[in-house]
């Protein structure tokens, strides 16, 4: 689709402020008088609801995408810190108090980077990387500035071997590879993107004794094999590149000499690990390859044909190899640098310790149109509306924090830093509202703790949609849509996974991979994550520009729009409820519904030795303590701070205080990034990553953590109610 101009933007905006103002009086809870938190909503709520959806602006959010796009700005450059400054100066334009907070983290930066392949003769097959480029009219692609493609936390390395084809270097990928007699040791291992974290590939690879890793896109997975490619269409061209971080966030995300420990500019060396103690960097070089680098190697792979599910969309028949040997030769250059978060605060006039906090990274691999200044966009227009109730004198009831994370890409840093620094403050927040990857097409989608699932879903129902009805309705009837096509046979891209406790919108959980991580998997804040999707085939690459996004994502930016609304709407609701709206009673359920599924998980494995009773009665008291709490939240005490202070509690008590094994920053016993997914969470991780590694003793000493959190957290409901 073409970009639009301003004429069309115009006669589509007025009727959706028609429509903003028809739905807002139809369709807002006021009807009833009554939102799950309020003691009344009706009124005074309403009214400001009303006044915030009528301001973020379409057009608005686009010229701020354009401004924070029209560079690259790879974290700790100094376009990085203009968009800092940008981004600050929006905020206090809002009435935010507002600061640039610098952090140090040890970063990477390539000086070399080449990949030639030579096949069994010594031909010369290809030399790469070679520039991303398209033909056609793409205005963004030329820019010096643009850094070659390369991995984030990839260790230097000048490696030579042979080259062994891993499918998506799963798990179940290389023990089919041992299976099939395939040695490892020294080998160059390719894989495609797709089924686990890009980390996850290079450390399953490392563990296996490889000697390097290539990571390319298949055309199979956002290329043309998918739909037409950019500039023509929305997917990945030949030359494109998906750079990323490989960090083991797994492990612990954040910069990697501090874990634990905020990295601010002043941080004595002495509180700095030494890289030989360092566990979440690789110790084996990887680097991203386009298909058009890729398809010589595959091509000239001999031995056995690969699995049939491992083909991908190139035209030949792939295979395990040998046949082709690689020399890479990565010269990184590794720092100390300044990163900039952004953070601008709403003093609460009634509860000041109870902070709500809502945050967006804004550095990006290259121009990070989609991936994440889409989010950023949206965020400013969320901020504009907060800005336009300040000057008509409205104040919050809890502190409102708003966040713009820097070096989210190389690992979460900036947002891992920020919470690390402030985790005392942190154990009052009442929540963490997450966006990244704003808008990438027209279809809304969420995850979530459990206990904020219902609060989301009642959000959504207060916002219109550009299709018309509510975002809810969409929501729906694009998951009955993709449900049907699924029944139908018609392959999907997996959506957010979640527990099936009710028949309403799903909700998926929450994993890895964003700047909900510290809070939630950390620290034990409830959080949520929302986006709004669609057809994205350059995810990291050069082409992820403003070019790209006014022709695939949004070209009018009324999803923008819609996604500011939704954003601001949630902190407006957590900042001013009179009794925190956690839903205790669906959260019940989810941990009943992952109990019964692990359990099966392990006897379907044999693992007869887990005694899975103490856990699931403690869920079963949980969920029946809930629903007593809900009934008093509807119906609250007097001493609101008191009563609210233990709601938030809970969900503090899935803590554990040893974290989990082999990975101790992570502190939540029910959500966490799988150790061999990455970005997928991993619902009660202790207990299924020990059935996955058939360790019935782990299993169970693990399965006696969990019951004692849900126990402690069932105890802190079993006292409200009293």
């Amino acid at each position: 689709m073409p970009s639009r101009g301003p004429t069309l933007f115009a006669s589509f905006f007025v009727p959706a402020i028609a429509l903003l103002v028809a739905q807002t009086s139809s369709s807002t809870p006021s009807q009833s008088g009554q939102v799950f938190g309020y003691t009344d909503f009706a009124a005074e709520q309403a009214k400001t609801d009303h006044t915030f959806l009528a301001v973020p602006d379409a057009k608005l959010a686009g010229e701020e995408l354009k401004t924070l796009t029209v560079e690259p700005h790879i974290a700790a450059s100094p376009e990085d810190l203009k968009t800092a400054q940008y981004v600050a100066s929006k905020f206090r334009e809002a009435g935010l108090e507002t600061s640039i907070v610098p952090y140090k983290a040890w970063l990477n930066m390539p000086k070399e980077v080449k990949v030639e392949a030579f096949d069994s003769d010594g031909k010369l097959l290809m030399t790469g990387p070679v520039p991303e480029h398209v033909d056609g009219k793409e205005p963004f692609q030329d820019d010096p500035r643009i850094t070659p493609a390369f991995n984030g936390s990839s260790p230097s390395g000048d490696v030579t071997g042979e080259v062994v084809y891993a499918n998506y270097g799963r798990p179940e990928d290389f023990k089919k590879l041992t299976d099939l007699g395939v040695d490892l040791k020294g080998k160059i291992v390719l894989v495609r993107y797709g089924g686990n974290f890009r980390g996850v590939k290079v450390y399953i690879a490392q563990q296996y004794g490889a000697a390097g890793v290539l990571i390319y896109s298949d055309p199979a997975d956002d290329g043309y094999y998918r739909g037409d490619m950019y500039p023509h269409g929305p997917y990945r061209p030949a030359t494109a590149v998906q750079r990323g971080s490989v960090q083991f966030m797994f492990k612990y995300p954040g910069d990697a000499l501090t874990p634990g420990v905020a990295s601010r500019p002043d941080l004595p060396e002495s509180q700095r690990l030494p890289l030989d103690q360092v566990t979440s960097l690789p110790k084996i070089p990887s680097e991203p390859l386009s298909y058009h680098d890729a398809s010589p190697i595959l091509e000239h792979l001999g031995g056995p044909d690969a699995p049939r599910e491992w083909q991908g969309a190139l035209p030949f028949t792939y295979h395990v190899g040998p046949g082709v040997k690689v020399h890479m030769v990565l010269k990184m250059d590794y720092q100390y640098s300044t990163i900039w978060d952004v953070i601008g605060m709403i003093a609460g006039t009634e509860f000041p310790d109870e902070w709500v906090v809502a945050g967006n990274h804004r550095d990006a691999w290259v121009y990070g149109a989609v991936d994440p200044n889409s989010g950023t966009a949206a965020m400013l227009e969320a901020v504009h509306g907060i800005g336009a109730l300040l000057q008509q004198g409205w104040k919050p009831k809890r502190r409102i924090v708003f966040c713009s994370w820097d070096a989210e890409e190389e690992g979460l840093i900036g947002s891992t830093e920020w919470v690390e620094d402030h985790a005392n403050q942190l154990t009052h927040a009442v929540a963490y509202f997450n966006t990244d990857v704003g808008v990438s097409g027209p279809n809304f989608d969420a995850s979530a703790v459990p206990s904020l699932k219902e609060f989301l879903r009642d959000i959504t129902k207060e916002v219109p949609s550009p299709k018309g009805g509510t975002v809810y309705e969409q929501w729906k009837k694009n998951q009955a849509e993709a449900t049907a096509r699924h029944r139908l046979g018609v392959e999907e891209h997996a959506s957010h996974e979640s527990a099936e406790v009710d028949h309403d919108v799903r909700i998926g959980d929450l994993g890895s991979g964003s700047d909900f991580t510290p809070f939630i998997q950390h620290l034990g804040v409830p959080s949520t994550d929302i986006g709004s999707g669609g057809p994205y085939g350059v995810y990291h690459s050069a082409f992820d520009d403003y070019a790209w996004f006014v022709m695939n994502a949004d070209p009018t930016f009324v999803y923008e729009q819609e996604m500011a609304r939704v954003f601001g709407l949630e902190v407006l609701h957590m900042a001013d409820a009179d009794v925190l709206p956690y839903d205790y009673v669906t959260y019940g359920k989810e941990l009943s519904s992952y109990l019964d599924t692990a359990q099966k998980k392990a006897e379907e494995a044999g693992m007869t030795g887990i005694d899975f009773a103490p856990a699931k009665a403690a869920a079963e008291k949980f969920t029946q303590l809930a629903a007593e709490v809900k009934g008093k939240q509807e119906h609250p005490g007097s001493d609101l701070a008191a009563f609210n202070g233990q709601l938030r509690a809970v969900e503090g008590d899935f803590l554990s205080a040893q974290g989990l094994p082999n990975r101790p920053w992570y502190k939540h016993t029910i959500y966490a990034p799988g150790e061999y997914t990455g970005y997928a969470a991993v619902v009660i991780p202790g207990v299924n990553e020990a059935i996955d590694a058939k360790d019935v003793s782990r299993a169970q000493s693990q399965m006696t953590v969990l019951t004692d959190a849900i126990n402690r957290a069932g105890s802190t409901l079993e006292e409200i109610t009293r």
